[in-house]
């Protein structure tokens, strides 16, 4: 039997769930079994479990289904445990250095206690100083060893979050004590247990970090759920008869300071059910109020004898106030020109027409990438739905013929911005554009994360000085309804890099669709049409963006690289899209397809591809054709960019350093080679997991037709799915 069972819910934080399980794993004190509770198999956390559970025989995966919440997270690990002592950890917390064995040595102190009370750092999202919330609490405990609760009135267990103790098994199953359905379970559960324990030990000590959410707690977030409260506050106050009068007192206060912050919150409660909350509140507040009770003072009395004489119109007067201050403090962003406000804000005032799409691809930079593919397949899924492209003045001639557009900063483009319902994009729009309640914003992103994205870059100085207020990014994101993900490691790296509150599209990449239904003949056709001669070789040379370089460098001597690698090699060379008004000067067997509008295209024109660390990889694994990586400055790119993996460990393809490995790799034809297969399969599996040709399909039916998740036509397993075939012919 192990001393401790760490269970850890991991309900939509696979993002840093690797993060909680390691802490866990590296502590000094290992007689421990860890249990992630994951939402079922193939889901991001379940994935990142059952990694762990391959390496370390102590990691125990379960699984509860989203519908049972935290509760039943929680209770189907408790059902699976069989340590001494459970330890609850949120799957964004950490165990700091140490812990475990800091509680095993204060137990073997104590003797064994029903419940072991711990301190936790709390640690903002962003920056700011750490703290210590349950400090002043736990310093109201008695010093030495084990106690019981009448000694610590004040520890009723409200204050005090599930995972800032350590639970005896034996005690919660003699005494039956589970985590209550519905939300604020920490309050029931937390009531019940100090309620029922008799023996009691305290440390002060930190044991838990637990990181803030940026969006703030879900628990107060606005919504129905808050009625739970109450439930959970029904609840404990039934434990009231159990207790001697100094501890009913104190947890009754506790309670309904609890209850009356949501009552008085303006944003928390909808306002149909404001006015019942209160009553329910009310009544339970005379109902249960311990005789003896003393109003406490100041504001917070009043609201005490609000609440008793169940006076809900002066209690609105106080939201009411508290409300107005909310709303004063809030200010609408603005584009730019006073005739332009006063336009944009005209036509905020109009209603949105329900069947307005507008897109928007690399800051306006043309018809391409993910938005072209949606809104291709929109027009021909969504009829009903109009579509706007947003373009830049000197791209607007690039746009096909018949998509309708709109030049950027144009009175039009405002009018769009302003009405539409939809609005997609592959990086973001505007700094002045107000989301509007019913408005549907689609984030698309451009590519897998291999470099730091979002906030993550923060502590990269060259990166950071150039992408400007991180505040400023995190209000952009606070627009978007859906972001896209081709792959479970997008899904995780996209929540630390961009916290928000959006719901994840686990789709594929709609740009990517056409590498599983472009036919043998438009390979054929891209590559004439590219000026790549009949039965040459072409490899695609797509290097990445250096943040520490102010203008396009190929990195490499293209012309020595096709004289070394053999007389049928051609480069089509495409720079990164930062550069894609003046790419390198084509000659000789070197083609500059930098400006052509479709990646895409390029990718199936090319029957190998040679980058650094470009995300073009990703892409162009779907192909299943040679990628080789040629990595002559990865330690600097790493140290400087920032990485989420280490690629040298886990490249698609062989790896060269020097110009002279790249091009020895292509004439000894190990670029196509028996290895080079296995790393790039290997890679695939990994980063190709939702691309199948049907990505641009699960969008529109998602987000214009509104068909819930379960109608979705789901992902074809990536065996049975047939990449669009080279024209290369091999020996």
């Amino acid at each position: 039997m192990p001393r401790f069972s760490i269970i850890v819910p991991s309900h939509g934080v696979a993002g840093r769930l690797a993060q909680a399980l390691d802490s866990v794993l590296a502590q000094s004190f290992g007689d421990l079994e860890l249990i992630p509770v994951c939402d079922g198999p193939g889901s991001p956390a379940a994935d990142v479990a059952a990694a762990h559970a391959e390496r370390d025989s102590r990691v125990t995966p379960v699984h509860s289904p989203p519908p049972a919440g935290l509760a039943g997270a929680r209770g189907a690990g408790m059902r699976a445990a069989t340590g001494t002592y459970l330890l609850f950890l949120d799957g964004d917390d950490i165990l700091l250095p140490g812990a475990l064995g800091t509680l095993d040595a204060r137990l073997t102190k104590t003797g064994d206690v029903d419940v072991l009370l711990f301190g936790y750092e709390r640690t903002p999202w962003w920056e700011g100083e750490t703290t210590q919330p349950a400090a002043p609490l736990l310093a109201q405990a008695p010093s030495g060893g084990a106690f019981h609760p009448d000694r610590a009135p004040q520890l009723t267990g409200v204050q005090l979050p599930a995972w800032s103790a350590a639970y005896r098994r034996a005690f919660l199953t003699e005494r039956n004590i589970t985590f209550p359905e519905g939300h604020f379970t920490d309050i029931g559960f937390g009531a019940a247990v100090m309620a029922r324990a008799e023996r009691v030990a305290a440390l002060r000590e930190p044991v838990v970090r637990h990181h803030l959410r940026r969006q703030g707690n879900r628990l107060h977030l606005p919504g129905e759920h808050h009625a739970d409260l109450l439930d959970q506050a029904e609840r404990a106050l039934a434990l009231l008869a159990e207790l001697p009068a100094e501890r009913a007192h104190a947890l009754f206060d506790q309670l309904f300071a609890a209850v009356l912050r949501t009552a008085g919150h303006p944003r928390r409660l909808p306002a149909r059910g404001r006015r019942a909350f209160f009553r329910r509140a009310s009544t339970l507040y005379r109902r249960h109020r311990p005789a003896g009770h003393r109003t406490p003072g100041g504001s917070v009395g009043v609201q005490h004898r609000l609440l008793a004489t169940g006076t809900y119109t002066a209690f609105r007067v106080l939201r009411g106030a508290k409300e107005a201050a909310v709303r004063a403090g809030e200010r609408l962003p603005q584009p730019r020109g006073l005739r332009t406000r006063l336009f944009y804000r005209r036509q905020l005032r109009r209603p949105l027409d329900p069947h307005l799409a507008v897109y928007c691809a690399y800051w306006g930079r043309g018809y391409a990438c993910n938005p072209a593919a949606i809104h291709a397949k929109a027009r021909e899924l969504a009829p009903h739905i109009r579509s706007v492209f947003l373009v830049e003045a000197d791209q607007a001639h690039t746009v096909p013929a018949g998509v309708d557009h709109a030049v950027i900063g144009s009175r039009r483009y405002w009018e769009v911005l302003a009405r539409a319902k939809y609005l997609v994009n592959n990086a973001n729009f505007a700094e002045g554009v107000v989301k509007r309640p019913g408005s549907v914003h689609v984030q698309t992103q451009h590519g897998t994360p291999l470099k730091k994205m979002g906030i993550d870059q923060s502590t990269y100085p060259v990166v950071a000085a150039q992408t400007g207020s991180f505040a400023k990014l995190l209000g952009r994101v606070d627009r978007w309804d859906y972001n896209l993900s081709s792959n479970s490691h997008s899904t995780q790296m996209w929540e630390r890099a961009f916290p928000g509150s959006y719901e994840h599209l686990e789709y594929g990449y709609p740009r990517n669709d056409v590498f599983y239904t472009a036919t043998a003949e438009d390979v054929a056709r891209v590559r004439a049409e590219l000026g790549v001669p009949e039965g040459k070789t072409a490899v695609l040379y797509a290097p990445t963006h250096r943040d520490w370089h102010t203008g396009f460098e190929t990195g490499l001597d293209l012309e020595a690289f096709c004289e070394a690698a053999g007389e049928d090699v051609v480069v089509l060379l495409r720079a990164h899209y930062f550069y894609d008004r003046g790419g390198a000067k084509a000659s000789g067997r070197i083609i500059d397809v930098t400006s052509h509008r479709s990646s895409e295209d390029v990718c199936l024109a090319a029957d190998a591809l040679v980058t650094d660390y470009s995300s073009i990889m990703f892409d162009y694994a779907n192909l299943d054709r040679p990628i080789v990586v040629y990595a002559d400055d990865w330690d600097v790119y790493r140290e400087t960019r920032g990485v989420y993996f280490d690629l040298m460990q886990a490249p698609p393809g062989p790896v060269a350093h020097t110009p002279q490995e790249l091009a020895r790799i292509f004439r000894d034809g190990s670029w196509a080679g028996e290895e080079s297969r296995k790393l790039r399969a290997a890679f695939r599996e990994r980063f190709c997991e939702f691309d199948d040709g049907r990505a641009a399909e699960r969008v529109v039916r998602r987000v214009f037709l509104g068909e819930p998740p379960e109608a979705i036509p789901p992902v074809v397993p990536l065996a049975e799915r047939i990449p669009a075939a080279t024209t290369l012919v091999r020996s």
